[in-house]
């Protein structure tokens, strides 16, 4: 989560996990974004999830967040640049929480981690929901915004296989890409009201599955 501080005369949050988000052109270390720019992003990201990337427009944005359209190119230049910051946000406090999780959470066994993780993502108000859309949404018509997506999923891959390997060395990256995918599946079915509660079932697949090997 952002912590709040004062820097001088100005007020500013900053994202304690996120260090590459570029403000007004250039990269800030841990992200020491005015407050205004930072109530765009969250706006966004809200207005995002909500109506998908190609229903919301930058007027809708700056209407909704009370910014002047001049503050607002100012900050983020553009809607892809907007949209690639969104995503930042969402995966580096997805990063976060995974490190959390595996490394840091030491008392909890590899199943008990895995479920953690898995019900990290598998949420449709949870961080992942956002990257999740731009899987289908944008990665034609913004490429350089959906690499975030790109490279996240490339590290929770290895993450996960690296994790999987600590209790099985017969594990192999396609476990580790299956995991993905069950949860990917999951949030297919959180989207159908018929097949919302069918999350745990998925879960349980994967880890006979991973047994069993």
């Amino acid at each position: 989560m952002p912590f709040f501080s004062l820097k001088g005369s100005g007020f500013y949050i900053s994202f304690i996990y996120n260090k590459n988000l570029i403000y007004n052109g250039k990269t800030m270390p841990h992200s020491d974004l005015p407050f205004r720019a930072l109530s765009v992003l969250h706006t966004s990201r809200f207005l995002f999830n909500t109506y998908g990337f190609h229903n919301v427009g930058v007027d809708r944005i700056i209407e909704s967040s009370k910014t002047p359209k001049a503050t607002f190119y100012n900050y983020f230049h553009s809607k892809e640049r907007l949209i690639e910051m969104s995503l930042t946000f969402q995966k580096d406090g997805l990063k976060q929480e995974v490190i959390s999780i595996i490394y840091v959470q030491k008392d909890l066994t590899l199943l008990e981690k895995l479920r953690k993780i898995y019900f990290l993502h598998a949420d449709l108000d949870g961080l992942y929901h956002l990257p999740f859309k731009a899987i289908f949404e944008i990665a034609k018509t913004h490429p350089k915004a959906y690499q975030v997506v790109v490279e996240y999923r490339n590290w929770f891959i290895n993450e996960i296989y690296n994790l999987l390997l600590t209790t099985n060395e017969n594990a192999s990256k396609q476990d580790a890409h299956m995991f993905l995918f069950v949860i990917d599946g999951a949030m297919v079915q959180l989207l159908d009201p018929n097949k919302a509660g069918e999350r745990e079932k998925l879960l349980d697949y994967f880890l006979i599955q991973f047994k069993s090997l």
